[in-house]
């Protein structure tokens, strides 16, 4: 449970990382764009977003890919990010204990 939430804090920390870069770009460029999650996946490693597209498609279900994947892809990744760690952070907080009164 404290690896999933130590991975949640992390997807948060790429998600403003992601923002931060999308910031520099705009101030350094003077156009304000956002970059979607695709491109940044694309820029990172093409290849393994190629065979997931075969993957899905193939052994999966096409319309998996297009239009439900394709839509993700598609969405500002720092958004992405923020959003899936959001969720695993909530998802595996730290419940509290609740106290059991003893009758006595």
């Amino acid at each position: 449970m404290i690896a999933v939430r130590l991975i949640g804090y992390l997807v948060v920390a790429v998600a403003f990382a992601v923002a931060a870069r999308d910031i520099v770009g705009a101030v350094a460029g003077g156009d304000w764009q956002m970059t979607a999650l695709g491109s940044l996946w694309f820029s990172l490693d093409p290849t393994s977003l190629n065979v997931t597209q075969a993957v899905t498609q193939r052994y999966l279900h096409p319309a998996l890919w297009d239009p439900v994947a394709i839509t993700l892809l598609r969405w500002p990744a720092a958004a992405v990010f923020a959003a899936l760690g959001i969720v695993l952070m909530a998802l595996f907080r730290k419940r509290r204990r609740r106290r059991t009164e003893q009758v006595g």
